[in-house]
């Protein structure tokens, strides 16, 4: 089977939306790219600081809701429908709930051949970036950086502490490509 999703998992500032970018210049076929920040960004601005929405606390933990998970649901199953109306998509995920949150997207994926990819990158090089970036509360890259792994099952993994976003996305074209044979 050739596929059809490939999935990105890392903390915040880990690279991951710089992949998806790259895997899109380097992958033979179009494929389109959806991350949980353009998820985050589509929410009504009462459930972005919200209880039930998303809570970012001031020392970078991140915090979910009901109506949170029920849209994200949402979200998940027509990125879904998306991929089994013919396109091919780059996930960039960040899964707060570890094997939980893989679980969930295993459901809305089901019977699609899906490529699962952690994105690693060292904290202080996280941190680093989260700073340099001026959009991210202090403090969030550091605490996901290993938690967001911790019990998730990978195809593949790359690393980009040391590593550009063009030499990753190659690496992950290279697993599609095999995948594909």
């Amino acid at each position: 089977m050739t596929t059809q999703v490939i999935v990105l998992n890392g903390g915040s500032s880990s690279g991951k939306t710089g992949i998806a970018r790259s895997l899109q210049a380097v992958l033979p076929e179009p494929w389109l790219a959806f991350s949980i920040d353009d998820f985050v960004d589509s929410m009504p601005p009462a459930l972005q600081e919200s209880d039930a929405g998303l809570e970012v606390a001031a020392d970078g933990g991140v915090s979910v809701g009901a109506d949170f998970m029920r849209l994200e649901a949402a979200w998940m199953a027509g990125l879904a429908a998306t991929v089994r109306a013919g396109a091919r998509v780059v996930v960039d995920d960040v899964f707060l709930g570890g094997p939980h949150s893989q679980e969930r997207w295993r459901g809305a994926l089901a019977g699609l051949d899906v490529l699962w990819v952690g994105v690693r990158c060292d904290a202080a090089v996280a941190a680093e970036r989260e700073i340099a970036r001026g959009d991210r509360v202090r403090g969030m890259a550091e605490k996901q950086a290993e938690t967001v792994h911790q019990g998730v099952v990978y195809d593949l993994e790359v690393d980009t502490t040391r590593t550009g976003s063009l030499d990753c996305a190659r690496a992950i074209a290279g697993a599609v490509v095999s995948a594909s044979s």
